[in-house]
Order: C-alpha cells, then structure tokens, then sequence
C-alpha cells in the first residue's frame, strides 16, 4: 500500500539515492524537502523539480515539519547527525535510512532519539556508478528489492510504514531481516561482489585491455567503478561477517583452481551446474 499523500517527507543528504527517493516521491504528488550540504544541489533539486524547497544548513522548520525523515548519509555521518540534531525531532516523526550496513549504526541510533520519535531501518537494494543528485534516477527501484530492518522497539505500524514506502518508490519486493541476519546476506550479495570486481580489476595491469573485451569482462566489473570513501566504510563496518563471506569465497575458488590444475573436468562441470542452477533464480521478473 502506498503511503498517505498527505505525509510531509524530508530527505537528508541530497545525493543519488536521497535525490532519486525525492525525484519519485514528488512526481506522485508528495510534498518533499531536502536538507545536504551542497547549496548547488538544492538548487537543482528545486529547478529540476525534484523537491519543493531545500536548505544546505540543519532548518529547524524543515525538520518540525516533516512527518517522516529520510537519512540518505554515510553510516557514520548519520550518526554523528543524530548526535548533534536529533533532539530537534519533533515526537510522532518516523525516521527511516538507506545505510549499507545495519548492525553497527541501528540501536546506537535509537538509543540517542528523543522519546516519541521512531526509527525503522530500510536497505534499498538499487545504485549506481555515480553520485549527485543530477544523476538522480527513480527508475532504478523498479525490479529492485527493499529491505526493512526493524528490532524489537519498532512498532507493526511503523514496520508497515516503512515497507509501504518501499512500495510507493516502486520497488518488487519488500523483506523483512534483523539487523544482524541484513548484515550478514549483505556481506554476501554487495560487499563480497564488490570485493571481487576491485580484485579483478587489480590483478592484471596490461595495456589496452579494454580494447579487446567482451562483455563478460564489463558485466562482471560493472561494479568496480566504486566510490572508495564510502564503500572503504561499509566494508570495515562489517568486517569480520565479510571476511568470513570472503573465506567462503576463497574456498570455492581454491576448488575451482584444484580441479582445473588436476584436470577433473567431472568436478568443473558439477561446479558449473550448480552455478547454473543458483543463478536462474537471481533472473529478474520483467513488470
């Protein structure tokens, strides 16, 4: 169910994902405000159409206005907002997120809140290679998938809030994970591909590779054209669940390499079904 056009929603730090959330938001009729850093993105978030009105410094009325507040920060400069800014939140205001990693960020944050004020976690899986909010780009949630990560303080209506707007940005399917059991699944579905795709492209340093490609080589390293600041941060925020993810890893590909260094062609080939097989279910449904 989509949430109520009457819910007044400020968006904090205007960047891909917050100003792709804002540009979807307003083109349903939403009325959506903005506060980030950068004055020159409010101002083309506003001639653009992609909110309302905005400020580069913490307006205290944007944010006693607002019914619900999306954080689209890094984990720790989310954090550091809350110390600083969270008492200007005015009790009834649910407040959601778009951080990579959950564990780490979410009860520090709820622990810091004024009372009356409600924070439920969310993970929209959706991105891309570049940032700003003149890339901004509310297409990128349609297939895509939502996580909502509640903890035991989290009331059904507000859980039921959050994936609602899961569902007015028009993403596929909405799930439900702990913090922990998000951070877990992420190490594996984002942060390990991502560890991958930066491997690769350091392991060879030959001239003019791009030059003779296919698009096996650009598929799989899509994801290598990487915003190191913030993706240093979500990895050492996770750390030792990655490194596990990792080790699993390693231990695949080790079994790769033995059975190809021993030519078992019979190991290679199960390898590659069971590949084959898992990777079926990933195939994303055309709407």
């Amino acid at each position: 169910m989509k949430i109520d056009k009457s819910k007044k929603i400020l968006i904090v730090g205007l960047g891909l994902l917050g100003g792709s959330y804002a540009k979807s938001l307003t083109k349903q009729g939403y009325y959506v405000t903005a506060i980030t850093l950068e004055q020159a993105s409010v101002d083309y978030a506003v001639e653009h159409n992609i909110i309302t009105k905005g400020s580069a410094f913490v307006d205290e009325a944007l944010i006693a206005e607002a019914d619900i507040i999306v954080f689209a920060l890094y984990p720790h400069v989310f954090v550091e907002w809350i110390k600083e800014n969270g008492h200007l939140i005015t009790p009834k205001t649910v407040i959601t997120d778009v951080t990579g990693v959950k564990e780490c960020i979410v009860y520090e944050i709820q622990s810091l809140l004024p009372d009356g004020v409600e924070f439920i976690s969310a993970h929209p899986m959706a991105g891309r290679e570049t940032s700003g909010v003149e890339n901004a780009d509310d297409g990128m949630f349609k297939n895509a998938n939502y996580i909502v990560v509640p903890t035991e303080k989290n009331s059904l209506d507000t859980i039921e809030l959050c994936g609602d707007l899961g569902e007015t940005l028009g993403f596929r399917e909405i799930s439900v994970l702990s913090p922990e059991k998000h951070d877990q699944m992420i190490a594996f579905l984002s942060q390990l591909t991502h560890c991958i795709a930066v491997s690769l492209m350091c392991a060879c340093d030959a001239p003019d590779l791009e030059r003779y490609t296919g698009d096996s080589f650009r598929d799989l390293t899509r994801i290598a054209n990487i915003n190191d600041e913030m993706w240093s941060e979500l990895f050492l925020s996770n750390k030792q669940t990655l490194l596990q993810e990792m080790d699993k890893y390693r231990n695949a590909f080790d079994k790769l390499y033995d059975s190809i260094n021993n030519g078992n062609r019979e190991e290679l080939r199960r390898m590659m079904q069971l590949s084959t097989a898992r990777r079926k279910k990933f195939n994303k449904k055309k709407s």
